[in-house]
């Protein structure tokens, strides 16, 4: 085994660059006194005193502080390799205790040539979405995916829906099929989206006509997941008018979604019930450093509901006030923003 390759096993046992010459520059010397260690390994005499603790704890050299001037000895190879794979094997129950038997999560695409394909997908990832749905339909079609919508906003479920191809005056059935939904009278591609990782883009005509060649694309792939909802949250929407808003959740209610938790925060605030947040999650700003902020919530920028509030299409903000001073809360991945939350619990102001 060459040089590098050795490296590279002992910075998988977590050596830093600097741990891994000082260690092997005391495998080289056998044993010296720390001031040599130090210059043949390029490191200061008291970096050498404090990495030679830690890799005396680990089992791979003896510290000889009993002499003067202290000398540091690498213990045999053979037994530093034993230690190692004691440990590995004392870990095995514990790891094998706490390891959870679940089918490695697949990425795929499904090329889908039929209407009929494309509506049975849509009503199947519905049926397994756990927090977010959002999909743009015809509204001539609703009717084949009403009963897995239902179903989804009955168990907590964000879904936000557009329906296409018909007048937003018009006496439109939404009641229950949606948390928001919006009409619009122009055709669109029928997309949706399943809590972020998997979903359908299919394209207008393919819906709209018996005829048609074009074809579908069904996925299930983290990364494109999140790409079709900023289209559909930051293209279409705005395009289409709001015509059913679900009532408020009664509070307190927590929401893993958080849009899901800025458009209720929106409903209460709307209905002039004051709410607050506790929030979890970590710090964005480097002026906040908590795992928890919990206070009123004072501001909210979203474009669920109109009139939109929002600064640009897919911001959804919170702003709370605590008793440090008034944050702002993204979602996951938020950057702009002083928290990035995880969860988010709503409850009435006391």
């Amino acid at each position: 085994m060459d040089d590098a390759s050795l490296e590279d096993l002992l910075q998988r046992f977590g050596f830093s660059d600097k741990e891994v010459d000082t260690y092997l520059t005391i495998l080289a010397l056998g044993e010296a006194k720390a001031s040599t260690i130090a210059d043949d390994a390029g490191v200061s005499k008291r970096y050498v005193y404090s990495i030679a603790e830690t890799l005396e704890d680990r089992g791979f050299v003896e510290v000889n502080d009993h002499v003067v001037p202290t000398t540091i000895r690498a213990n045999e190879p053979e037994d530093v390799v034993e230690a190692l794979t004691g440990d590995l094997q004392e870990m095995r129950p514990a790891l094998e205790s706490r390891f959870s038997r679940t089918a490695p999560r697949s990425e795929s695409f499904e090329v889908v040539k039929s209407r009929v394909t494309v509506l049975k997908r849509v009503a199947e990832l519905v049926d397994r979405a756990e927090v977010e749905v959002t999909l743009a339909i015809p509204y001539r079609l609703l009717d084949e995916v009403a009963e897995e919508l239902r179903a989804a906003v009955d168990r907590g479920v964000l879904v936000v829906l557009i329906v296409t191809d018909v007048d937003p005056a018009a006496d439109l059935e939404l009641d229950g099929l949606a948390s928001v939904a919006r009409a619009w009278e122009q055709p669109m591609p029928t997309m949706l989206t399943v809590d972020q990782q998997a979903g359908i883009v299919a394209p207008g005509e393919m819906l709209s006509r018996s005829d048609s060649t074009a074809q579908a694309i069904v996925f299930a792939q983290e990364q494109l997941g999140p790409v079709i909802v900023g289209s559909f949250l930051g293209n279409y929407l705005p395009m289409a008018a709001e015509v059913y808003t679900a009532d408020p959740t009664g509070l307190p209610a927590t929401f893993q979604d958080f849009r899901h938790a800025v458009l209720e925060a929106t409903l209460h605030l709307r209905a002039n019930d004051a709410v607050r947040a506790r929030v979890t999650g970590r710090s964005v700003s480097d002026d906040l450093d908590v795992a928890e902020l919990e206070g009123q919530v004072v501001e909210i920028r979203q474009g669920l509901l109109e009139p939109a509030t929002n600064d640009f299409p897919v911001e959804n903000t919170l702003f709370v006030e605590t008793d440090e001073g008034t944050f702002s809360v993204g979602g996951q991945g938020a950057f702009v923003e002083d928290f990035e939350a995880d969860a988010v619990e709503l409850l009435p102001s006391e």
